[in-house]
């Protein structure tokens, strides 16, 4: 895959930024959540219960994340282009396809199939490719399908609707993604240059165990901090908006599909597991609103897109962004108004 020059790294910002930054939205929502409660929580439960949950996102995602990065320098490293690529159809549409399915054979979750979607660019996925992927995979991942069929079984069609409306909008992305003129113009400048990077050793396979060893490091400082600060921003926005103000939405069949994608985004939780945390939901929202839960969630949340960002550019994620949640939207409110 021919790519153009890497564009050059823009100059690095301070370490110390992106902590201060964190430290003012901290103040700031957990000022607003003490204000909205009627100061009836404190400070410092405030404070406690951003550590707890922002931590619980780090501690769930963390050991996919290091498996994913495993995987990728594994798929680099010592799988034959000619293996990896003649499965794939030379059909656009064929190709995404069965690119959205490779989730059925790596059960790694979303926060995982970060780091191995950089791996399989280096080795020359498209952009829109790599997308595809991406959203479908932690849906159509053997594990989150096993937990979701034990959570509501196959009676209400809530594990048809999410592996289904998971693979068509994947799919509706990654076509619309090759609309794009200047397909590795969605990528980062820093990861272009890692791919060019790449190109020039791409035919040195001696010493691949300290290769991988230099690429695992790498990717692990590229994806880790994106990590942390995705999780602490899934923690902020738990702390600042009361889980009651969005369950008091359930009744409504508009306004819970939307209360539950926002839910989806802010708690950032592994799809191998919210099934059960939705579960606890289903007697107060719609079926429509458990769907768009179950398929939003996966696809985009705060830490998703924090890991996201050290691959595609901010354009690349707000259009997507926006364009899954316009779907899973529609899907969430379609299923409550056929029943």
């Amino acid at each position: 895959m021919t790519r153009e020059p890497a564009i050059a790294p823009a100059r690095r910002r301070s370490r110390w930024r992106p902590v201060l930054v964190l430290g003012a939205v901290l103040l700031v929502l957990v000022g607003l959540r003490i204000a909205t409660s009627g100061g009836t929580v404190s400070l410092t439960n405030a404070v406690q219960d951003f550590v707890t949950l922002s931590l619980s996102v780090v501690i769930e995602s963390l050991p996919f994340v290091i498996l994913g990065v495993l995987i990728s320098t594994v798929v680099q490293l010592w799988v034959p282009d000619r293996w990896f690529f003649a499965i794939l159809p030379r059909n656009g549409v064929l190709r995404r396809g069965v690119l959205s399915l490779l989730g059925v054979l790596l059960p790694v979750c979303e926060c995982g199939n970060v780091p191995l979607a950089r791996g399989l660019v280096v080795r020359g996925l498209s952009v829109p490719e790599a997308m595809t992927f991406l959203l479908a995979a932690p849906i159509l991942n053997p594990i989150t399908i096993v937990t979701t069929v034990q959570a509501f079984g196959w009676g209400d069609g809530i594990v048809v609707w999410r592996i289904l409306g998971g693979f068509l909008i994947a799919n509706f992305v990654g076509w619309l993604l090759t609309r794009h003129p200047h397909p590795d113009a969605m990528l980062t400048p820093d990861f272009q240059a890692a791919c060019a990077a790449h190109a020039h050793d791409a035919d040195d396979r001696t010493h691949r165990l300290s290769r991988g060893a230099r690429m695992v490091t790498a990717e692990m400082s590229a994806v880790l901090p994106a990590l942390f600060v995705g999780s602490a921003l899934a923690g902020l926005i738990q702390v600042a908006i009361s889980r009651e103000v969005l369950v008091g939405l359930g009744g409504d069949p508009v306004l819970s599909v939307l209360a539950l994608m926002a839910l989806a985004f802010v708690v950032a939780m592994c799809s191998n597991v919210d099934a059960f945390f939705v579960l606890s939901l289903g007697s107060t929202f719609s079926p429509g609103a458990i769907v768009a839960f179950l398929v939003f969630g996966p696809m985009i949340d705060v830490k998703m897109l924090a890991l996201m960002r050290t691959t595609f550019t901010a354009r690349t994620l707000l259009i997507v962004t926006g364009v899954v949640a316009l779907f899973v939207a529609a899907l969430g409110l379609g299923l409550n108004l056929a029943r």
